[in-house]
């Protein structure tokens, strides 16, 4: 195994076990406890990317088909499909959690306000809406995707050792280009517009605070902490979705696909849905008490056992 398979999959195992630690707490505090309205957005958010991760990192998801004796065509097409639909609903998802924290950290004064309480009112045909348009437009790589033949190689580019593209059409490809570059600049564009905005809103609560000489209060503020972790997500969101912009457009308009291009294309692609979750899991004070109550339990436990041996 190379070294770069082996950051692969460290990545990999790394960017999993954290989504999934969280889906479970998310879980627990949706089905158990009063929510946060983000709650529900960052719940999707991470079975996404734990779904995002293990089709990037085909090879899991390859040996799981592998012993299910299923067809490598159909392989092909439900890894290349299920990747671009999870790929759309991470930005789709995570511009919808900048919006609804820059609503809801918006003064009672600001135009953003009056929109508190309808956002959440909204926010299950929000869900539909996004999951609908996702699953519904990326069905294109069902049929432009399948197993690798060495026929007509010229008409296929190949991706994986079994699985490739096919060419398309210049009128549908150019009106699929058109359609997936208008929205994710879009969605990108509004991501950027809520975070300069939260970053302003947060700039005058800590000259209030100053003022008011009670910054030590505005540090451990939940909002400053969960706006300011929202803000780092759409920063690494953008950076790796440029990153992969290029790398993408580069591999089509050359019809190639090198396997060490490819390597570094999971890796960024990696990058966002591995972040998130450890970014999430350090800003919350419900995990961090709740791994500290945790800690604090094992080491009387501990102390416990080893009291009992004397």
């Amino acid at each position: 195994m190379s070294s770069l398979s082996i950051v692969l999959n460290f990545q990999a195992v790394l960017g999993v076990l954290a989504n999934m630690f969280l889906l479970v707490f998310y879980t627990f505090i949706i089905l158990c406890h009063r929510p946060k309205p983000t709650d529900m957005i960052s719940c999707q958010l991470t079975f996404i990317h734990i779904v995002l991760i293990l089709t990037g990192g085909d090879i899991w998801l390859w040996d799981i088909f592998e012993s299910l004796n299923i067809d490598n065509d159909f392989k092909c097409k439900t890894t290349f499909y299920i990747s671009r639909v999870m790929r759309g609903l991470s930005i789709c998802i995570t511009c919808l959690l900048s919006v609804f924290q820059a609503v809801t950290i918006s003064p009672s004064t600001s135009f953003l306000a009056k929109f508190k309480y309808k956002i959440k009112k909204y926010m299950m045909s929000a869900f539909l809406l996004i999951w609908s348009f996702n699953l519904s437009f990326t069905s294109y790589r069902i049929i432009y995707s399948g197993a690798f033949t060495n026929v007509s190689e010229t008409k296929q580019m190949k991706v994986t050792a079994f699985c490739s593209l096919f060419s398309m059409n210049y009128i549908v490809r150019a009106l699929i280009l058109t359609v997936t570059t208008s929205r994710d600049v879009f969605l990108v564009g509004v991501m950027l517009i809520t975070s300069a905005y939260m970053v302003i809103i947060l700039f005058r609560h800590q000259k209030q605070c100053k003022h008011l000489h009670s910054l030590s209060h505005s540090k451990d503020s939940p909002e400053k902490r969960a706006t300011q972790s929202i803000l780092l997500l759409v920063v690494c969101f953008v950076v790796t979705y440029w990153m992969d912009f290029i790398i993408s457009s580069t591999a089509s308009l050359l019809w190639m696909y090198h396997p060490v291009i490819l390597s570094v294309q999971k890796f960024v692609m990696n990058v966002y849905p591995t972040i998130a979750p450890l970014v999430q899991i350090s800003s919350d004070n419900r995990i961090i008490n709740m791994l500290k109550h945790v800690q604090s339990m094992c080491h009387q436990i501990l102390k416990r056992d080893n009291f009992s041996h004397f």
